[in-house]
């Protein structure tokens, strides 16, 4: 994702893992337990991409619906 300040364009290389038919953005961990850091993360791409909806998904979990977080951007 590239980055844009004060009309100076960077491509600084955010990786975003997943984007939903442009309404969606989907960040994948496999981590033995999320960090305050995975959430902002995760917020800050949601900011420079402008979507309003994210899902912060951790597989290393017994059950997948216990690694699922919803993320909003101003909602």
């Amino acid at each position: 994702m590239p980055f844009s300040y004060k009309e100076i364009n960077l491509e600084v290389g955010y990786r975003v893992d997943l984007i939903v038919e442009n309404k969606v953005l989907i960040e994948l961990k496999s981590v033995e337990n999320l960090l305050p850091v995975h959430f902002a993360q995760t917020l800050t791409y949601l900011k420079l991409s402008n979507l309003k909806l994210g899902l912060l998904i951790n597989f290393n979990t017994k059950l997948i619906k216990n690694g699922i977080h919803r993320i909003v951007n101003n909602l």
